[in-house]
Formats: C-alpha cells, structure tokens, sequence
C-alpha cells in the first residue's frame, strides 16, 4: 500500500461520506483493454478499504493484449480522484459508483500491457523534461435507431446538418440528458452541436492533463452509448459507418506547460505566428512520425474509409496554422491557449495510446531538435495531383495493412507502447487486416456474382 499523505486521507474521506449520503452499495473498478474498450469488476461498498489497497485480483489471461494464462493474476488499483457516482443507477436509497484503474502484478508494480500505464510512462517523460502534457480530444458519434431486438439499424436518428437546431435536430434530447450526466459525474461541457452529417453529434468537453483527458475520454463514450440506449437509439464511435457522408473523428489538441517558467511551452510572441521554437519541434515530430502510428490513432480496417478527400478529414501530410484541409493546425488561440490540433485519429482509437504516441512523436521532434517543413496555407483538397506532388505533400496511409507495416517497421511504435503492448497490439491488428482481407463483401457479390 502506498505511504498514506493528508490529501489521499481528506479524499477517501470525501468518497466514505459520498457512499454514505448516496447510498451507494456497488462499485465497479473499470479499466480497459488494449483496444480501449471498458472493462469493470464490481464489488460491494463494503469492501471498499480492499479496493483502496488494491486487493482487488482479476484473471488477465481474459483481456485482450494482456497476459498468458499461466501468469492471469492481475490487480486493480483504483485511482481516487476518479470516482463517480453513477447517475442513471441514482434511486431512493440506492446508488452505484465507479473508478477507474490502473493494472498492477502480483509483485505491486505496474504491469506494462496497461494503457493506463504507458500513458504514464510517456507523462513522465516529459515530466524529466520538464513539462506537463494537457489533451483537448474532439469526439464525434452517430446516433441511429433501432430495431425490435434493440440491435441497431442503418437509420439515422435525426436529418440535421451542421449546427442545426430542433425540429430537424432529434439529438438535442439525447445530448441535453448526455450533458446532465456527465456534469454531474465532474465533466466541465464547452459546447454541444449538431455535426456536418445526418445523425452525427459532438459534445465537447474541457481540457484536462494527458491521463485525466483519456479517462474522460475513455468516460465520455461509455455514457453517451448507455444515455443513447436509455432513449432506444445506438449511438456509434465508428470512424466511418455510412458511405458518402462525413466520418467521426478525434481531433486532438495537445500542449506542454514549462512547469518551471509556468507557461505554455508553445508560446512565443516574438514569432510571427506566435509559436516557439519548441512548437515548431513538436510539429516536425509529429510530421516526421505520422506514418509510423496512425496504426494507434486510426486503429480499424474502417478507419481508412474516412481518411479520403472530400469529407474534411485530413489524408494529407502537412500543417498550417489556419487551414483545415492540413492534418496539422494550430487553433487561434494563443498565450496559454497556444496548441497543436492534430486531426486524424478517430474516436474508436484507444485514448491512453493514441495520447501516448501523440506526445510521444512530438517529444522525439524536440530531442532530436527537429525542423518543421514550411506550412501550408492553401486548400489542398483543391489541389491537383500535380500540384500535391510538387508540394511534396505526402498522404496517411490508405490502408490498415499500410499503417501495420508503417508501425512495425518504424520505432515509434516499440518505443511508447513497449515490447509486449506492441508485440500483442501488432497481432491484434494483424488478425484483424486476415479477417477483413479474407471475407467476401457484399460489394464483391454485387459486382462479380452476375458477371463472371
């Protein structure tokens, strides 16, 4: 058990009190999988000093990316500052909270297959640089109804478009309850919309350090599907679930803070654009690594039907500090606001990872003293192929068995996820790209079946 301290001790008072006046009686210790999604034991509110101690022992062997069977024993130490009372649970004398965890080995130390726990690694490696690393995540979702079976169907929700309000904006409903939710579980909500497609929605929410961000992220998609299906509807993370229409993206937004200067490590105004040398850094080492991790941020076989011209999701390598046809753009916020919006990833990624190698890439342009290629401030989606090529302008990937091959052979990879995160991610995917590769589509039947 870690040395007690007055805060840990004020803090699991705070959470004893909110068990006794919430009347909460189960607690689900959640963490995730290496593809992020939601795992949870739950025990009872009495055995919460077992839960505080991390005694709380699950069978890794069962987790995807985690361990072999023959060394399953894994614990669940709860970080405190995530608790949570669950609001849809809330009723007369009883509740249900949360917290979300971090996956130790028997031994008490960090077991290495934990999202959670690589996006530590790479906090404290900005940490020893002296900077702290702050995440803004933009997540988009589809809302589609449902069948007799609760098994959802090809039908948005609503016919709204970009920013429309009620009558033509169904979701507002949907995204009024998702706002309560989450406000009441500690959310801070900046804005709310209808998005550019049918049935597509956003809800943004504040800024928060790399770890915080993810498990709000990791939080956020959980109750936006558990409200959606309160309301009969499914709501989708998939990058790209309708053919001719704007995909869901995750655009990031990502700073450091000088923790000795106490500034935004990205700002300079003394520069033209306002940028510091260290910003420049941090964009050449995301440029320079792209290729190598869009295998984490834009994790599925689907991933690559959103990343094409046309939809406004960025397929094209370059930065700018205005534009958003680049895959790179610099908001106009500056001073403490100062910070670099990367738009590929898209919310099916894992968030710990996808935070991970972001930082990660960045952090290599500034060791490496890296230089930022000229931006680019012109639309590229209306630019000719030639005029692409001239530019040097290089695409993403195409493919999920493109960026495999990126990650495996670039070190990115190896080096933020470390050698068994990597190892079982890269067979993960790898098993995915057979299965898709080897399946006969709908579209192939349609085509072939009649002609040949």
């Amino acid at each position: 058990m870690a040395v007690s301290t007055p805060a840990r001790e004020s803090l699991i008072e705070e959470i004893k009190e909110t068990i006794k006046t919430k009347s909460v009686e189960l607690l689900h210790m959640q963490f995730v999988d290496i593809e992020g999604t939601l795992k949870h034991v739950t025990t009872t509110a009495e055995k919460l000093e077992d839960v505080i101690d991390g005694k709380t022992m699950f069978d890794g062997s069962s987790i995807k990316g985690f361990t072999p069977i023959n060394q399953s024993d894994l614990y669940l130490m709860p970080d405190l500052t995530t608790f949570a009372v669950l609001p849809w649970t809330e009723e007369e004398g009883y509740s249900e909270a949360r917290f979300l965890c971090s996956v130790k080995n028997p031994d008490g130390s960090d077991f290495s297959g934990d999202p959670r726990n690589i996006l530590k690694k790479t906090v404290d490696r900005a940490a020893d640089k002296g900077y702290s690393i702050s995440v803004g995540p933009e997540l988009e979702f589809f809302l589609f109804e449902t069948d007799e079976k609760g098994l959802p169907t090809r039908q948005t929700q609503d016919i709204g478009g970009y920013f429309e309000p009620s009558p033509k904006d169904n979701g507002e409903k949907v995204r009024l309850e998702v706002y309560r939710t989450l406000k009441k579980m500690g959310f801070t909500i900046e804005a709310s919309h209808h998005e550019v497609a049918e049935g597509q929605h956003e809800i943004n929410f504040k800024y928060a350090d790399a770890l915080g961000s993810a498990d709000a992220a990791t939080t956020y998609k959980w109750v936006v599907k558990t409200v959606a299906k309160q309301f009969g509807l499914h709501a989708t993370f998939m990058p790209k679930p309708l053919a001719g229409a704007n995909g869901n993206g995750m655009h990031t937004n990502i700073s450091l803070f000088d923790v000795e200067k106490q500034e935004n490590a990205f700002y300079d105004e003394s520069d033209s654009l306002g940028l510091s040398k260290t910003a420049y850094q941090f964009i050449a080492g995301l440029i320079d690594n792209v290729k190598d991790f869009v295998a984490v941020t834009n994790p599925l076989v689907n991933s690559y039907k959103r990343l094409v011209p046309g939809y406004e999701a960025p397929c094209y390598i370059a930065w700018s500090a205005s534009n958003r046809s680049a895959l790179i753009r610099i908001p106009a916020t500056r001073g403490a606001g100062t910070r670099v919006e990367i738009r590929c990833p898209d919310p099916s990624a894992n968030p710990y990872l996808a935070f991970a190698i972001i930082a990660s890439a960045g952090l290599d342009g500034i060791e490496q003293d890296l230089t930022a290629p000229p931006s680019v401030d012109a639309d590229i989606f209306s630019m000719s192929a030639v005029e692409i090529e001239e530019r040097g302008i290089e695409n993403l990937p195409t493919s999920l068995e493109e960026a495999l091959n990126k990650f495996e052979e670039g070190s990115i990879g190896a080096d933020t996820l470390g050698e068994h995160a990597f190892a079982e991610y890269l067979d993960l995917k790898r098993g995915e790209w057979d299965e898709f590769r080897t399946t006969v589509h709908d579209w192939e039947l349609a085509t072939y079946q009649g002609k040949f």
